[in-house]
This record gives structure tokens, C-alpha cells and sequence, in this order.
């Protein structure tokens, strides 16, 4: 019988609403904005470190904090049990427990991860890894950031146990767990997790000491099923998959920038830099720049600087930051040897290798040791902003080089830029300092208590970050939350 026209357009109707939501769950976003119910701004999510995928540190969507108001801040210190030496992500508006919640998530050193409540600070749930007890305690750490799905239905967080875990947004349950290391004892994982077109991407490192063996690399997993897609070796490169470490000849070439991996948001292609390690600009690239191809099959650009060798001897790891795509074929990388280098990464495509070449040298804020993820903002200009122990510095980009625009003597975490201003937590002294991000004039410092590594999230009227050292060894800790009154 003939349907009813009425009936037709009301199934039209559906159908169109159905397509829409399904091209919408299946598009990576960094953001998912929605009214906020009268608090006169955007809920927005904050869904990884580094904000987007490309890890620019720099919110696109208004956080409601200004100036003129953040002062006004009212902060809450939440205990949790463990330290959270990375920082927070964050979902507005989601479903935990059977009801609506704004939630912040984070994942302590021995890989407990904590849903808490943004407005009260109760722990909504947790979850503990079956391996928490014996490691408890214990040098065996992860430093990593979880990242959670655009369908805002699963998060993803790494435990110290060399395991990659999918965790229900809803309850806290595990969907699946996939090791990324054969040896995790040697294997870290420290860097920040990242997530693009279906994939979750992870990258490991070594311990304090750099005890032998380990070998960084590039793990791929299959968001879906977990299933480790690809795994792309920095030492032993000629060999793909998960290899144990002790069937390399060499070791190191940590990739334990913050950071981790940084994807092109236009290609998928994965960038990383490696820490000490041997390099033959063949199969070892230790203390490199390298792009990796979507799918972690290959090599695709490579650059080292001409003195490599003094680096690896002198535990001057080129990669103790993240590379920083500058836009236009250029891309920026820090070290411990104090220098921010520019290079011009058009010329340093394939296998073949690429020694020095860089388009500019310049000195990190204060001329030590970066270890902190510098934050790119396009406020009307390209602005570059990194804080190390001594100093925090803003340069102006343009031409293919970096121009000091402003720098004080304050040290610095990684940064982070939210309505035109910027956030750099001091770990030494404790104190979230917030800037004007173009002049570099101090608003105000927020108190807070000391860190190591710890960076903050600005979304949705409100601050988070986590305190406390990993190194300390300890199982309980203390997390800031700022709110709008």
C-alpha cells in the first residue's frame, strides 16, 4: 500500500538526519561546540595535548577567560590518587554514570585514569590497570596524555605497563588493550597520545638512565579494534612491526617529546624527533627530525644536525621537544643543546640523508635545555611561544624566520593559548602565569603548587592542570581546577 505523504517526508527527514550524524562522528575534530545553556560562551572540547593534532597548543574556540575576569578565578584543589605528570583532556557535556556531566579526564603515573567532574570535582569513575599494585611505587612510569575519540564516546590512555587501553566515556570499561612494546621495563611510554582518521598513534622511549635495550617508534593502532596496524622503528628502521629490543643491535632514539607525534592535518603524515641513538642516515636515526607517512610504512624526510655524534656522546638529545609546523614547508625543533632550529623541510624529503641545512639557528629562551612544547598561535601574525627553566620567549614568524618579540625571566612548562592570552605553569616555583600573548605583559599569577612536566587546558570558562613530579614516585596528587564564579 502506498505510504502516506506525510509519512514519506517525516522518513526523508530522518534519513537526512541519520547521514548527517554519521558524516559528523566519522570527521576528527578538535572541537565539538554546542550552546552552553546560558553561560554566554561555546562548550568546547579539549580532546588531546597540544589542543589539535598538529599540536599548536593555541584553542580556536573562546574559553570565556579574559583579562578583565581572570582574576576573578576561583580555584579548587581536587586530590586524586596519583600524580599526573601531563595534562588533562576534556568533553562538555557528556553522558557518565547515566547522566550529563562537563568532564575532565587524566591518567596518573602508574596508569590509573580518572574521570572527575568539571564543576564539582568528584571522581566520576576510575580506572585501574591490573598491573597498578606491583608497580606502584616503582621507577616504571607513563608521562602520556590521553586522547580521546571525536565520537566523544571512548578515550584512549596509555599505562606503564607498554599497553594502549580504549576506555568507555560512560563508565570507565575497557573496549580493548594493546601492548605497543614487547619490553615494557625498557620501553616507555612518555609522550602524549594523538588520534587522526580512525587511528590512534602512540610513540615510546626510555627510562631515566637510558638503560638498554629500547628502541623508539611509531606504533599505529586501529581505533575500532585495537589492532596494532604498524609499528615503524627509528633504530633497526629496515624492520617493521613490534621488535624485541634485544634483537637490535642498537639502542635509544627515544621519541619522548611531549609532544610525541605531530600530525599534518592536510597529509596525515607523522612527525617526530628522536633522542640519543645512533645515526647512519640508513636504518638508525637517532637525534633526527623524521616524517613518517600516514600509515607508518615509511620514511618520507629526514634531517640530523652535522654534529650528531657529539649530541648522542653528550646525552644532548635533539629530541627532547616536538617539531613545530610552522606552515609553508617549514617546520621549528628545540634541543637540549639550547638551540631552536628553522628548517626548510621541502628539501629534506625521502630516504636519502639530510645533514645541517637549516634555514635559521636561534638561541631557546634562555639558552638551555627545551624540554617543554612551544605553542604556535596565528593571531593575526604566526606567533611562536616557548617557556625551558630559565626564561619564556615569543617570536614573531615570518619570511622563514623567527623574530624575539618579547621574553622575561620566568620558567616555563609547556604553553598554552586560549582568547589571546597565554599560560605557562612554573614548576619550579609554582604559579600559573597568564600574559597578554602579543606583549608579553603579566596579568596575573594564578597559585598553585610545584610540577615537573605538567601543562594546562583552558576550555569552556575554566583552567585545569594537574600538579606534582612524576620522578617523586608517588600515588596520590593534587589537581587545580579554575572556575568562572
Amino acid at each position: 500500500m502506498p505510504q502516506p505523504a506525510w509519512k514519506l517526508v517525516i522518513r526523508k527527514l530522518v534519513l537526512a538526519a541519520g547521514l548527517m550524524l554519521a558524516a559528523c562522528s566519522s570527521t576528527p575534530t578538535a572541537t565539538v561546540q554546542t550552546s552552553d545553556g546560558g553561560r554566554g560562551m561555546s562548550a568546547t572540547d579539549w580532546t588531546r595535548f597540544g589542543w589539535d593534532v598538529g599540536r599548536s597548543s593555541a584553542s580556536t574556540a573562546s574559553a570565556g577567560i579574559t583579562a578583565s575576569n581572570v582574576d576573578s578565578l576561583e580555584r579548587q584543589q581536587v586530590a586524586i590518587d596519583g600524580t599526573v605528570d601531563a595534562s588533562a583532556i576534556y568533553l562538555h557535556g557528556v553522558v557518565v554514570n547515566d547522566s550529563t556531566h562537563d568532564v575532565f579526564f587524566l591518567t596518573t603515573t602508574y596508569g590509573k585514569t580518572l574521570a572527575i567532574d568539571a564543576n564539582t570535582g568528584a571522581v566520576l569513575w576510575r580506572y585501574t590497570p591490573p598491573t597498578y599494585a606491583s608497580l606502584a611505587g616503582s621507577a616504571q612510569i607513563t608521562t602520556a596524555t590521553p586522547v580521546a575519540d571525536p565520537n566523544r564516546q571512548y578515550i584512549y590512555a596509555a599505562t606503564p605497563d607498554g599497553n594502549i587501553r580504549k576506555l568507555a566515556v560512560a563508565d570507565g570499561s575497557v573496549v580493548w588493550s594493546t601492548a605497543i612494546t614487547l619490553l615494557p621495563t625498557r620501553e616507555k611510554i612518555a609522550s602524549s597520545l594523538n588520534y587522526f582518521h580512525g587511528r590512534v598513534i602512540a610513540t615510546t622511549g626510555g627510562y631515566i638512565g637510558d638503560a638498554p635495550p629500547y628502541q623508539g617508534h611509531v606504533a599505529i593502532l586501529d581505533a575500532a579494534s585495537g589492532n596494532l596496524l604498524s609499528v615503524w622503528n627509528s633504530l633497526c628502521s629496515n624492520r617493521a612491526g613490534l621488535i624485541a629490543p634485544f634483537s637490535c643491535p642498537q639502542s635509544g632514539s627515544a621519541m619522548w617529546g611531549r609532544g610525541g607525534a605531530v600530525i599534518d592535518s592536510s597529509t596525515g603524515n607523522i612527525y617526530v624527533a628522536t633522542g640519543n641513538g645512533t645515526w647512519d642516515g640508513a636504518t638508525n636515526w637517532g637525534d633526527a627530525v623524521l616524517e613518517v607517512d600516514s600509515l607508518g610504512a615509511g620514511l618520507l624526510g629526514n634531517y640530523t644536525p652535522t654534529n650528531t655524534g657529539s649530541l648522542n656522546s653528550t646525552d644532548t638529545d635533539l629530541g627532547s621537544t616536538s617539531p613545530v609546523l610552522l606552515g609553508g614547508g617549514l617546520l621549528a625543533q628545540g634541543g637540549k643543546d639550547g638551540l631552536f632550529r628553522v628548517l626548510a623541510w621541502g628539501s629534506m624529503g625521502g630516504t636519502a640523508p639530510h645533514l645541517g641545512g637549516e634555514q635559521q639557528v636561534a638561541s631557546t629562551p634562555s639558552g638551555n635545555k627545551l624540554f617543554s612544547s612551544p605553542a604556535l598561535w596565528r593571531g593575526g601574525s604566526t606567533w611562536v611561544f616557548a617557556a625551558d627553566g630559565g626564561a619564556t620567549t615569543a617570536w614573531q614568524y615570518s619570511g622563514g624566520q623567527l623574530q624575539q618579540a618579547w621574553r622575561n625571566a620566568n620558567q616555563g612548562t609547556s604553553p598554552v593559548v586560549a582568547d589571546s592570552l597565554l599560560f605557562v605553569y612554573d614548576p619550579g616555583n609554582g604559579g600559573l602565569r597568564v600574559y597578554q600573548a602579543v606583549t608579553g605583559a603579566l596579568i596575573t599569577d594564578l597559585a598553585c603548587g610545584t610540577g615537573h612536566w605538567n601543562s594546562p587546558i583552558v576550555a569552556d570558562g575554566r583552567i585545569a592542570l594537574p600538579e606534582g613530579d612524576s620522578n617523586s614516585h608517588a600515588t596520590s596528587g593534587v589537581f587545580d581546577i579554575w572556575r568562572l564564579p
